[in-house]
């Protein structure tokens, strides 16, 4: 009787510094202050954030592992966190261009940078922590 293969889930932490504003620019300068208070600031704001990607699969037989962790912490530095490292995410994050520079919007893009250089398993979550009260969590 042949074993059972075994879904098993890694998750890998990152940790990036980066600033900030939310501002609607179809809106006023008080619709915005009204809507998103502090994170409105002309001036912006910071967070160290915490990244959290897990990925899910079957061990690979000869190594055991779901994937090389090193492999995965290559590609989360290179297309992630090199990126949006003490950077302004509204001005100077590529893959953030155009869009409200929200978490949630913040951890969606971030799926979409790793998502396609992953093989031999799944992206399964990411999560994304603002401030120790406030994170989000996507799952693609």
């Amino acid at each position: 009787m042949t074993e059972k293969p075994r879904l098993l889930f890694i998750t890998r932490k990152e940790h990036f510094n980066a600033a900030h504003k939310l501002n609607n620019p179809n809106w006023s300068p008080e619709k915005n202050e009204e809507v998103f208070g502090k994170c409105a600031n002309s001036n912006y704001h910071g967070h160290n954030f915490d990244l959290y990607v897990t990925i899910k699969g079957t061990p690979d037989p000869e190594t055991g592992f779901v994937m090389n962790l090193k492999e995965l912490k290559q590609i989360i530095r290179t297309h992630v966190t090199e990126k949006l490292d003490h950077q302004n995410i509204n001005m100077d994050v590529d893959f953030m261009r155009g869009k409200m520079a929200s978490i949630e919007n913040l951890a969606v893009e971030i799926w979409a940078q790793i998502e396609p250089h992953l093989s031999n398993c799944e992206l399964h979550c990411i999560k994304l922590y603002e401030t120790p009260n406030n994170y989000v969590e996507y799952y693609g």
